[in-house]
């Protein structure tokens, strides 16, 4: 292979996030896991009314449509981070909970 040769995008994609965010940057396969599963990874009901944000190293992001949300996220935390474990592959160690504004 000279490189030149192209390079599928599956191949070369986290390179590419970590070039952007840095060293202890998460994967493109914990990030598409975490954004993308988040729906199988938290449930219908939850999905609903929190979306993630950022991954940032282990800390997750999210905001909640309403700040009763950001109260029961608090109850559902430790529970939410090891369900991104099992169905993401993510390993989240804290959660950062903004509320949307309008």
């Amino acid at each position: 292979m000279t490189p030149r040769d192209p390079v599928p995008l599956t191949s070369s994609l986290g390179g590419v996030v970590k070039s952007l965010r840095g060293p202890g940057a998460p994967t493109a396969v914990t990030l598409g896991g975490v954004f993308g599963r988040w729906t199988e990874a938290v449930g219908d009901v939850v999905a609903e009314h929190v979306q993630p944000v950022k991954l940032d190293g282990t800390t997750l992001v999210v905001e909640v449509d309403d700040p009763a949300w950001a109260t029961q996220l608090r109850f559902f935390e430790v529970t939410m981070r090891e369900r991104l474990r099992e169905v993401a592959g993510a390993v989240v160690d804290r959660l950062e909970i903004r509320v949307r504004r309008g």
